[in-house]
């Protein structure tokens, strides 16, 4: 098969567009033949050496297609599907309690694993979940990881009620996009930042009630300003050290912060008498479970939800397509094809 891998870190260069041997299909696999592929920040880190990867290595955590090989009946060859992205074992505890994302095996599809930036891909069975023949295979692969992730952040952990006012930072970033449909689907006031007009603007067409430009604008007076100075119940937050401080600065008394990544650099400070003082909840969040992307993807099915694409690109382009997101250019979802 084609697949595009990297046999050492470093900058887009490294990727190579290549034949690589099939997988194989053991017992509780499948081997879905990728149609779309969407990519992540997590491709740019282990790219980067960010963390330690088996090398040659095939990155790709979103991906839809069709079965092509099954070691169970229910996923006979030719059935569309997408993979849910976090693999757990299973069999300890936190799994059988529902809460697989914190299993102490838990990886990434794409991560310690070969993912989707290929013909095929092998995946295990319980992370298959069927897509109806109205979703496209591009839509498919834009969901899981960003869409799971928001709503383990908004649902599960700031457990977000209506009415409540809900600050989303980065709108154009694909948790971005995710997390201001989801916050508006339960009934908040979403308020949404981003880098430009464009940006802002369709921050606004997926439900953000007011926006505000993070680059020429003070964030945190803005946010005071609109709520008539209480700040927001619930700040999403995934930039990392560059927003941090005005993050914190929205937050109205016992406000919930809630953050999966830090894209911008991972130290941060906070003093600790506001903290107490102004009673604030600060949560770390990280994708989300197998119960939680399958409920997510019963309002994705409906319509109700609806993640942006913002480019495709051809797979044998994956050098172009890590670049464009690594300028920061989309607005919500890059993703790979088969054509």
């Amino acid at each position: 098969m084609k697949a595009v891998r990297f046999h050492e870190h470093g900058g887009p260069e490294v990727l190579r567009y290549e034949e690589t041997p099939d997988p194989v299909c053991h017992a509780g696999e499948v081997i879905v033949r990728v149609r779309a592929c969407a990519l992540n920040h997590l491709d740019l880190w282990n790219r980067r050496g960010v963390v330690r990867l088996p090398l040659p290595h095939i990155s790709g955590a979103d991906v839809a297609g069709e079965v092509v090989e099954s070691s169970d009946k229910s996923f006979p060859a030719g059935r569309r599907v997408m993979a849910q992205p976090g693999l757990s074992c299973g069999r300890c505890e936190v799994c059988l309690e529902g809460r697989d994302n914190e299993c102490p095996r838990y990886d990434v599809l794409g991560s310690q694993s070969d993912g989707g930036y290929a013909d095929l891909v092998r995946v295990p069975v319980q992370n298959i979940v069927p897509i109806p023949d109205a979703i496209g295979f591009v839509e498919a692969a834009a969901f899981p990881l960003t869409f799971v992730t928001a709503w383990h952040m908004l649902v599960t952990r700031a457990k977000i009620r209506p009415g409540e006012d809900v600050l989303v930072l980065g709108a154009g970033s694909g948790v971005g996009q995710a997390a201001i449909q989801i916050a508006w689907l339960h009934g908040a006031r979403v308020f949404a930042t981003a880098g430009n007009d464009e940006k802002l603007a369709r921050a606004r067409e997926l439900g953000a009630y007011e926006v505000v430009n993070h680059h020429t604008q003070d964030v945190a007076a803005e946010i005071r300003r609109c709520t008539s100075n209480r700040g927001v119940d619930v700040v999403i937050e995934h930039v990392g050290e560059a927003t941090w401080e005005r993050s914190l600065k929205c937050l109205a008394r016992g406000g919930r912060l809630v953050t999966c990544g830090a894209t911008t650099g991972y130290k941060a400070g906070i003093d600790l008498r506001f903290l107490f003082a102004k009673q604030h909840t600060l949560m770390g969040s990280y994708m989300g479970t197998k119960a939680e992307l399958l409920r997510a993807a019963q309002f994705f099915f409906a319509g109700q939800l609806r993640p942006v694409v913002d480019r495709t690109f051809p797979l044998q382009e994956a050098r172009a397509a890590q670049t464009y997101l690594e300028d920061r250019k989309q607005f919500g979802k890059v993703v790979l094809t088969d054509t």
